[in-house]
């Protein structure tokens, strides 16, 4: 049974860490907490239409901007570079609005602390995260940012995102992610995944995680 908020677990797990990985949406900060995500699906939708695309149902019903930008994908390269550079400058909007995940930057602080190396892994742009870094003063706290460059970038649940940040190192990484792709993704490049799981119907979603945290304080104090 995947341990939740053991700190014993939890310490033991990082102890044996030399490399931090984290997911930005949920783990680092809530992007779109001021510019809800929905509202962005809607944008990223009208650029589609606005093109003369007609959309399936569960693409019109979407609340995600990534199933918008997986269905533009479909349709060719340049719809899904249109749809790409939108929501890239909707996410950097919403980079003013968004909310620091209680605890994230106490964990970022304290491990680098310790001089290890820590990674953001992320499906959202490297423009958005890297200006969140810069607005919340934890730009030189962040040894590297493995992200969506552009249209082309492949996406988690697909490990590239995580090889790319691992870049051949050995040791022992440890990937903190929010959802079950972030899970997938982790599993299939053979690293190990704590869930964050901050809403109480995500702790089943992390069945096969090494460990489940509720919150990012509690993997701080594990420190």
């Amino acid at each position: 049974m995947t341990p939740v908020d053991d700190p014993n677990a939890l310490r033991q797990i990082l102890a044996r860490t030399d490399f931090l990985l984290l997911d930005f949406d949920g783990p680092v900060c809530s992007v779109f907490a001021g510019f809800p995500a929905p509202v962005v699906a809607d944008q990223l939708r009208h650029v589609l239409t606005d093109g003369g695309h007609s959309l399936p149902d569960e693409v019109t019903a979407a609340s995600d901007p990534f199933d918008v930008l997986a269905y533009a994908a479909t349709l060719g390269p340049d719809e899904v570079r249109y749809v790409e550079a939108a929501f890239t400058a909707h996410e950097a909007e919403a980079i003013a609005s968004a909310v620091p995940t209680p605890g994230a930057h106490d964990l970022i602080g304290a491990w680098r602390g310790n001089g290890l190396p820590l990674s953001i892994v992320s499906n959202n742009s490297r423009t958005c995260i890297e200006a969140y870094a810069a607005l919340h003063g934890i730009s030189p706290l962040i040894t590297h940012i493995s992200a969506r460059e552009d249209a082309q970038t492949d996406l988690k649940p697909s490990p590239y995102l995580l090889n790319q940040a691992l870049d051949g190192r050995s040791g022992t990484a440890v990937f903190v992610g929010d959802s079950p792709s972030d899970m997938r993704a982790a599993q299939a490049a053979a690293v190990t995944f704590i869930g964050y799981a901050n809403k109480a119907d995500k702790i089943h979603a992390f069945a096969g995680a090494t460990a489940i945290a509720t919150s990012m304080t509690m993997l701080c104090k594990a420190l």
